[in-house]
């Protein structure tokens, strides 16, 4: 009896062993970065100033939200920013995937087409969309000289403040909607027709259909996917800097992008830290209270 019990208790810590090693690797690369990021937000560390560096305390964050004139602008655009992207990603990722769902000839083909955006790198994304964007040779620009719009009326898309954002959102989009569309392409395997051709018998209508049947069975994947975008949106840097370097006037410069600058640009670690602390708690209050809200895991009502 002994025996049996002290096997059963081998074999239940057994598979704890195995994965033990992976996990020390997880955490300790997860732990690490955080608590240096934390260290230096209290420190003043800034490559361009060496002689007065050392702990200032809380003095970086209280610069940062009474002194600073460049932190709500940015909190601001950030918002603006992610709420944009990923509300319509989402809208235009389920319609994409309820159409991809369907039956029709090539089907394959066009869902394989569908997620290359996805697909490809964001450097190479950025290329394509900068040459869609120039002003002399960009794809929308020949298109308005072709319809007869005069060369110096042409517009500067990723320099006029009135165009830059819709200019990047759009890029952005192209690129986070086949996200959302294969997520919900495959929880859309999952619901069963046989409920569908009840609701054709009862005489039910497309919308009907998708509010009281398809809706609930995508809850979960809507949730999740929407969660992971706001969190990758929110620390975007690499397609709109690399499309407008935060301009024109700092008007596409979001938190993320601010702390890059702060930091690795300008060489002020410590209180591009300090950003980079209110970007890790907002994210993780916004995960845990989204969570909560949203009753993630539990069951579809």
């Amino acid at each position: 009896m002994h025996r049996n019990k002290q096997k059963l208790r081998v074999e239940h810590i057994f598979p704890y062993i195995l994965i033990a090693p992976s996990m020390i690797l997880i955490v300790g690369f997860m732990l690490f970065p955080i608590i240096s990021v934390f260290h230096l937000s209290i420190q003043n560390y800034d490559y361009n100033n060496f002689a007065k560096q050392g702990y200032v305390g809380f003095y970086n964050f209280k610069k940062l939200f009474t002194e600073d004139k460049n932190f709500i602008p940015a909190i601001v655009f950030t918002l603006k920013w992610v709420l944009t992207e990923v509300s319509l990603q989402l809208i235009f990722g389920v319609i994409l995937g309820l159409l991809l769902n369907r039956r029709f000839k090539g089907r394959g083909i066009i869902r394989s087409m569908a997620l290359v955006p996805w697909a490809v790198s964001g450097v190479l994304t950025t290329m394509l969309w900068l040459m869609i964007f120039d002003q002399n040779v960009g794809l929308f620009n020949l298109i308005l000289q072709k319809a007869g719009v005069p060369i110096p009326a042409l517009p500067s898309w990723l320099n006029d403040v009135k165009l830059v954002f819709p200019s990047v959102a759009l890029a952005e989009l192209w690129r986070g909607v086949p996200f959302f569309t294969i997520n919900i392409l495959a929880a859309l395997q999952n619901v069963p027709k046989e409920i569908y051709e009840s609701c054709d018998i009862d005489g039910a209508g497309a919308w009907q259909k998708f509010r009281y049947i398809t809706l609930p069975y995508l809850k979960q994947t809507i949730v999740l996917t929407t969660m992971l975008r706001f969190i990758w949106e929110f620390n975007s840097v690499d397609m709109l800097y690399t499309l407008t370097g935060g301009g024109p006037v700092r008007m596409t410069t979001t938190l993320s992008i601010y702390m890059m600058k702060t930091s690795v640009i300008s060489g002020n670690y410590g209180y591009g830290s300090a950003i980079g602390v209110v970007v890790f708690l907002t994210l993780l209050v916004f995960a845990a209270f989204y969570m909560k809200t949203s009753r993630f895991g539990g069951e579809t009502d």
